[in-house]
This record gives structure tokens, sequence and C-alpha cells, in this order.
């Protein structure tokens, strides 16, 4: 069974994050995918660590992936978020 899955969105955002830093280095973009999947794996395995939104879903098994976000994006407005809940 998968550990983790991406849904549509997130797979989209690490294509993206992949695209923008692939504009300056490849070998760049490849090390912060490679840094992502390990993170995700850590987490699909110890889900205790990270930070469990409720708001947004409820907890699956396996791991499901909603978004990949850099936190200096504004995920109020992203997620559709009431001010009072990031």
């Amino acid at each position: 069974m998968k550990r983790f899955i991406l849904t549509p969105r997130a797979a989209q955002d690490v294509s993206d994050i992949w695209d923008y830093i692939a504009d300056d280095s490849i070998e760049a973009a490849d090390r912060v995918l490679d840094a992502l999947h390990s993170v995700v794996v850590k987490l699909a395995k110890n889900p205790g660590m990270g930070h469990w939104r409720e708001e947004l879903t409820d907890r699956t098994n396996p791991l499901q992936i909603i978004r990949v976000l850099h936190a200096g994006r504004d995920v109020q407005t992203i997620l559709r978020l009431p001010p009072d809940e990031s």
C-alpha cells in the first residue's frame, strides 16, 4: 500500500515548484524535489509530527497531500480560509 498520495492540485504545485527552480538550475530543482519527497515519506511514516488541519480534511490512510505551498505565499487566500484559521 502507498504511504501517501498527492491530490492533482498538490502534484501541480510540485511541478510548478520544479519548473520555477529549474529556470535557474535543473540540478537544484531536482534536489528540492528529492527533499520534498523525503519529507512527505517521513511525514507519512510519522503522521503525528505534522500539523493536522481538521478544518481542511479528516485524517486519511494513506496520507493525502492536498497542497504544497511556500510559507511566503498567501496561504489563507489560496486555501480560502477565514483570517483567524491560518
